[in-house]
């Protein structure tokens, strides 16, 4: 008894300490955060760049906004890895098991919002879905709102561009993620899934233990800022590198005339452009911004950021693994009519 309750004063303890040094690192995370941007002048004002220069605005862009979205990035990663810690992939797939289509796609795709899972998880997650007894257009409502409607994309569109732009995209994102794996559920394709996965049966799902302290979720926060962002810190590197260099040196008139809401082939052509590419939303949230910052229709730059999360090229490589040619080119030209109809009706909106 006595042990049990040392044990017990023990873990109240740690769980204090770590309450503790988690409010003292949120109060520095925002007293940092707040001397950013003087910060960044003051380090290009001590840098032989003449002020005002196209070469100075770039600089001042990349040093401004490398720590400023990695800040963010982690602060909403560790946050989400604890919410995630009361989501396993075994639960996840008990939650959508045996859903009717309809309710199912609209579960599944608010479901990817919390469960944010890479496109390199598509294949175990596919198979263990498929093998749970979710219905394949349910499955694919999960795999299209995962990667594209997740919570770093969201936040990170909320602290750069605002609210609206960040409600108006989770509405869109989950409407092409809902949409999608219904129309692809009402075509009836599981015979064009790969014989291997067709042939995978359905077993019972383990699901892991709920009995987790909070120590144990706040170091599943901490682990997930380690994977995450030690993972993906120079993908936001470079697409910051890329968008200091439009804030710098892209004149506006020229991405307004390219890019901009008057051109009806823009979003068609910003959604081809960003297919042949990979990046995740923490990747290519910092060129989205530079180039809404230059004048860049809302809805054509936000139509490519989702063809390159959500249709990247390599994302198809990884399912062709479960997905026979036909069902891809079904899943790019559902999932892309989406896009495109977001595009359209973001510039409509946001003009």
């Amino acid at each position: 008894m006595n042990t049990l309750a040392t044990s017990f004063g023990q873990l109240r303890k740690s769980q204090g300490s770590w309450f503790a040094g988690l409010a003292i690192a949120i109060a520095l995370w925002f007293a940092i955060y707040r001397q950013l941007l003087p910060f960044a002048r003051w380090l290009v004002a001590q840098l032989p760049i003449a002020p005002g220069s196209h070469l100075a605005a770039s600089v001042e862009f990349f040093f401004y906004d490398t720590p400023k979205v990695l800040m963010l990035l982690a602060l909403v990663v560790f946050a989400m890895g604890v919410v995630r810690s009361f989501f396993s992939p075994g639960r996840t797939r008990a939650l959508l098991a045996g859903k009717r289509e309809g309710l199912g796609n609209i579960a599944a795709a608010h479901l990817g919002i919390v469960t944010p899972f890479c496109s390199c998880s598509a294949v175990p997650l596919f198979v263990g879905f498929v093998s749970a007894g979710v219905p394949l257009g349910v499955t694919f409502s999960f795999l299209i709102a995962a990667p594209m409607v997740n919570e770093v994309a969201l936040g990170l569109l909320f602290a750069l561009v605002g609210w609206k732009v960040a409600l108006t995209y989770l509405a869109f994102g989950l409407s092409v993620a809902i949409v999608s794996g219904w129309v692809i559920g009402r075509l009836h394709l599981e015979h064009w899934l790969e014989p291997w996965v067709r042939e995978v049966r359905a077993g019972e799902v383990d699901l892991e233990s709920d009995h987790l302290s909070w120590i144990d979720r706040f170091e599943a926060g901490w682990e997930a800022v380690k994977e995450i962002v030690g993972k993906v810190w120079y993908w936001i590197i470079a697409g910051i590198a890329a968008g200091a260099l439009i804030h710098g040196y892209v004149p506006a008139e020229l991405l307004s005339s390219i890019m901009g809401a008057d051109a009806w082939w823009s979003v068609p052509a910003a959604v081809l452009l960003g297919i042949p590419m990979y990046s995740n939303a923490a990747g290519i949230i910092p060129v989205i911004e530079a180039l809404i910052g230059k004048g860049a229709a809302i809805g054509t730059v936000l139509a490519f950021m989702m063809s390159v999360i959500a249709l990247s090229f390599p994302e198809m490589i990884i399912l062709r693994k479960v997905l026979s040619m036909r069902l891809i080119a079904v899943f790019i030209a559902v999932v892309g009519s989406g896009i495109l109809a977001v595009g359209f009706l973001f510039n409509a909106l946001f003009s």
